[in-house]
Order: structure tokens, then sequence, then C-alpha cells
């Protein structure tokens, strides 16, 4: 399986033939006139591209036009884990890349139940993209809290709309490598035909909102196969690929590629920093409070950047948050799904892994 690596920029004269390009390798031809292609972007909340939070908007752009020039009809769609959608267009810098393009973004609405097999049964799943002749999967090279890194396969998270998404994080609790065969499933099911990665300034640290670091990297990586792409990302990153949960399962369930052809220079990147994950770990009940609070990792709050503005308790599927002068976090009731951490404005939520935890980690 081929994944392409070009080293590149956000000068759009640099990253509009590279796109193209790798689009045509990767069997672009398959674009077909009038057809509608949903094009799948990160657009997590309202940051400036500055911030690493979203995908670019000069490689959404470069994807538009790459689309509207063999003739189709894109649509660029997601469904933001909060805010409004034109907020997020108008922040991440969206409006200003796409004028004259003719084309503007909208989020996921209606949904149709799809049956993604046992323990999940029947998922509602964005009806735009389970219609698209084509979709173009642009994921960001991000950290993420809960899944270690959010990549092509969990890009595709997206398409479960709105608060679906924390009660999926609310049925799955601390259950990561559930949480992660459900993204491969939803993967599974739309099976995007392109995945093209935004990897020109990643997001380190406590992604995927603002806890994270920006720090640049210079590539764009592109694959038919996420799989395989989220494989080579493990590779740049000189990470074990059993690591990250997603390509775990899918290696478990023979859909990870018997050969990685690289097309492209990949040059190691050292210390790119990882958020911590909670061990999993299982017990009697009756320790289950003790393994909560002591042993988890768990949200924690800077209360001199918390403004009180509710978003978390708002987002929190166990309703596990109140507010004494900032945040506070219930820890026996606490899934550790981190929502909260993910869709903080202010960056002031972070992850605390506790002494004993980090000690426990070493033999788990």
């Amino acid at each position: 399986m081929k994944v392409i690596v070009r080293k590149s920029s956000y000068s759009y004269d640099q990253l509009r033939p590279h796109f193209f390009a790798m689009m045509d390798a990767l069997g672009g031809e398959m674009i077909r006139r009038q057809e509608q292609i949903l094009i799948k972007p990160n657009l997590l909340m309202a940051a400036a591209p500055a911030r690493a939070i979203t995908t670019h908007p000069f490689l959404v752009r470069a994807a538009v036009e790459y689309v509207l020039e063999r003739g189709a009809i894109p649509l660029i769609a997601d469904s933001p884990a909060i805010g409004s959608f034109t907020r997020i267009m108008e922040k991440g810098g969206f409006q200003e890349a796409l004028a004259g393009t003719g084309v503007v973004g909208r989020p996921f609405k209606e949904t149709r139940l799809v049956d993604l097999g046992p323990p999940f049964g029947k998922v509602a799943l964005a009806q735009e993209a389970l219609a698209a002749a084509v979709i173009i999967n642009l994921p960001k090279l991000k950290t993420h809290a809960q899944l270690l890194l959010t990549l092509g396969v969990k890009n595709m998270f997206g398409a479960v709309v709105g608060f679906e998404k924390p009660q999926w994080h609310l049925k799955m609790g601390s259950r990561r490598e559930l949480f992660a065969l459900l993204m491969v499933r939803i993967y599974e099911r739309l099976k995007p035909a392109f995945t093209i990665l935004d990897g020109i300034t990643a997001l380190e640290g406590d992604g995927p909102g603002r806890g994270g670091r920006p720090r640049e990297v210079g590539v764009i990586m592109g694959s038919s196969s996420a799989h395989a792409l989220d494989l080579a990302v493990c590779r740049l990153l000189q990470l074990d690929p059993d690591r990250l949960p997603t390509l775990k399962v899918a290696r478990e369930l023979g859909l990870l590629p018997d050969h990685l052809e690289l097309d492209g220079e990949l040059s190691r990147v050292r210390g790119f920093a990882l958020p911590a994950l909670s061990p999993n770990l299982s017990g009697p009940k009756f320790i289950q409070g003790f393994i909560r609070r002591y042993l988890l990792s768990n949200p924690r709050c800077d209360d001199g950047s918390c403004n009180l503005c509710g978003e978390c308790g708002q987002i929190c599927p166990v309703k596990a948050v109140s507010y004494e002068g900032q945040a506070i976090f219930d820890l026996k009731t606490c899934i550790r799904c981190y929502c909260c951490q993910e869709i903080c404005p202010e960056g002031a939520i972070g992850i605390r892994e506790p002494l004993a935890g980090k000690l426990l980690g070493r033999f788990f």
C-alpha cells in the first residue's frame, strides 16, 4: 500500500501543486463530473490556523479546486465539537481561503442509522457522508487525550453528528480499545477514497484542542488507505504502532497492509510530545473508586485560565463537572473521555497522571 510523503509549507504556490500531484497519483480520475464529493476536514472548534487545531484552510481550498477542475461538486462538511459552524469558518480562515470558489462549508445535520455490527449495533452517521460519491478525508496531525493521536481513521468520527459524540464517549467509558474499534468500523463503513494529512504544523502535547502546542513538522502525507497513512505517521514519530489504539485494532482485524510503500522521504521527528493515557484497569467494584481517583489520568483545570464559560459541563456525558471559582471534576463519576479537555475554548483543562498511576503503568 502506497503512502506519499512530501515536504511542504502553507505557501499556496507550493502546497497546491503538491496536493494536485498527490491526488493524481492516488487515482483522482475516479472523481467524475457532476458527482458530489465530500471534503471532510478536521473542524474541531473555532481557532486560528496558527493554533494547529483544525486542518489548514489552504489544504481545504486545494481540495475544492481539485474537485472543481474535474467538474464535480465539492461539499465541505464536518460536525464540530463546540461553537457555531459559521464562527469556525470565519476564525479558522476558511471563508477567506475559499473566496472566489463559490463553495462554502456546512455542518452535518441529517443522519441515517447504519449497522456497524456488535457490540455497537445501529449508529447514526451523517447522510452526506453516506451518500457522497467520493470522500476526501483531510485529517490534522494532532495528539488526542483518549486515543493518543487523531489521524486518518479517527477523523471520520466527525460523521457522528452533534451530541451523539459525547453519548458514544459515555457508552464506551474508559474502554479505549472498544472506542478504537468504533472508529475503525465507522471508517470502514464510509471508506474515504483519499486521505491527505495536514502535517505541516502539527499539534503535540495535550491535544486535540487548545491544550496542545503547535509544532512544525513540514509534511503532507497521502494514501488511499488511512490505515496505511496512520502507520506511516507512527514511523514518522518513531512510535510503536500498537500504542495507537486504532492501529492495534486494525492489525487484529487484518486491515493493515502487508507492505508499506513510501513515495518520498520520511524524515524522523524526534521528541514529539504525546499525552499520557490512562492504563486499562479492571477489578472488583469496591475498588473502582480508588482506581479512578488515584490511578487513572484525570482532567485538571488551570484556575488562572478558566473563565467559567460552562462548555465543559455542557458536553460532559456523565455530568461530572461543577463550578466553584473554576471547573471541578468528580473523579468517581468521570469516565475519562476527555471531551472537556478537547473542547475547552481557553485551553484551561489539561490531563494529570497521578504518581501511583505512572508507577502502575510501567507494569501494565
